[in-house]
């Protein structure tokens, strides 16, 4: 099969073709969107479009949903294969959602419920993978001295997310807006496995938080997003986050050796040990693997599913600590292939225990790694991916 995909610069992307190519489709590329942020939907409907008239191809490919390139499918007739890997993906409420080309794969059971029934028997819940070869080759090749600078009792790879919060943006907002978000953000910091926000937030509050936000996000095309969803998903959702992966990493470094590896200021975290940026493809797989606790705090927006940050540990060979999410002991054994916390002061104990239990921790590794690379490696899931697209008449 001849593949198109479109690239925008996800660290999912040469993982992706790669499992494609073991497959043994040919797999062609568009990149200029990683190197030229300034395009605009015309210019990407106007490279596909002439890529195609010069090089027919099968099908489109993209990480997460472009609906200009739908767009283009819709036109050439050929079928367009999104898998997401981000949430929020507010481009998925464009009306371009509703194209019969589109092949629509969700890793989120709650995008799913959204989504689906917008373009029924198009859209379907589809979890990640992970390139369990390309880890384990990197980690084979590690030298004495990797070993040993990536070695740590617990680390954390990933944003704090205070650099990319935009409700910080909020401007002299009045004290009934500012308590009541706060309430919320309080009470759903205290709730793993149910998002609530949006059924909470009247058009009243949501009418005042735009009022006092300036540049309050609008999709440009026609969208079936609304202001509420746009508010609960994108704005408190990542304040959220920010507060949480906060009170995680201080409650965690006042008791034990913490390693984090992100570009966000931590200048309010005087125990942790910022490591800075860690290299995706050469560096994250030794940290995953030498770590005694690798943890995972999911983005709230990820209302139900399981972050990429999961299946990479755990294809890395790295044990799994994990806050609770919904579709968790759907896809895993939960205390067999990794472990769950369901509040801060579990999460303290939880940690305690395993760095003193060596022989469990390891098993719990193995068993996890052991599931990811038969069942949730590339090849094994697009070749999912692709009769489910295909299967559509």
């Amino acid at each position: 099969m001849k593949i198109l995909f479109y690239r925008y610069g996800s660290i999912c992307e040469p993982d992706i073709i790669e499992g494609f190519e073991e497959l043994g489709h040919t797999v062609s590329q568009i990149t200029e969107e990683i190197t030229n942020k300034e395009l605009v939907f015309g210019d990407s409907a106007r490279i596909v479009g002439d890529y195609l008239m010069e090089h027919p191809q099968d099908c489109i490919f993209t990480v997460n949903f472009f609906p200009i390139i739908s767009e283009v499918c819709n036109i050439f007739k050929i079928p367009y294969l999104c898998w997401t890997v981000d949430s929020p993906v507010l481009e998925l409420f464009a009306k371009s959602i509703q194209n019969p080309c589109n092949r629509i794969f969700l890793f989120d059971r709650a995008q799913y419920d959204e989504i689906s029934p917008l373009n029924l028997g198009h859209v379907f819940h589809f979890p990640l993978a992970v390139n369990v070869k390309g880890k384990q080759q990197v980690i084979q090749a590690a030298s004495s001295t990797d070993i040993e600078r990536f070695s740590a009792d617990i680390s954390f790879v990933g944003s704090l997310y205070t650099e990319k919060c935009p409700y910080d943006n909020l401007v002299n907002p009045p004290e009934y807006l500012l308590g009541y978000l706060n309430g919320l953000i309080e009470a759903q910091l205290r709730v793993y496995g149910y998002f609530f926000l949006e059924d909470l937030l009247t058009d009243e509050i949501v009418a005042a938080f735009k009022a006092h936000l300036p540049g309050f996000y609008t999709y440009p095309l026609e969208t079936f997003l609304t202001d509420r969803k746009t508010m609960a998903q994108l704005y408190i959702g990542n304040k959220i986050t920010a507060v949480e992966r906060l009170r995680t990493m201080k409650i965690l470094s006042e008791h034990f050796n913490l390693d984090l590896y992100t570009g966000s200021d931590t200048s309010v975290l005087p125990k942790v040990h910022n490591r800075g940026f860690a290299k995706s493809l050469t560096e994250m797989p030794i940290i995953f693997h030498e770590s005694k606790i690798n943890l995972n705090t999911t983005c709230k927006a990820i209302r139900s599913g399981l972050p990429q940050r999961i299946f990479d540990i755990m294809g890395c060979g790295g044990f799994v600590l994990t806050n609770f999410q919904p579709e968790l002991s759907e896809i895993f054994n939960v205390g067999t292939d990794l472990v769950t916390y369901g509040n801060l002061e579990e999460l303290k104990d939880i940690t305690s225990y395993y760095l003193e239990h060596e022989k469990e921790r390891q098993e719990i590794a193995q068993n996890g790694f052991e599931r990811v690379a038969r069942d949730y490696n590339y090849p094994v899931r697009l070749e999912q991916l692709l009769q489910l697209a295909f299967s559509i008449s």
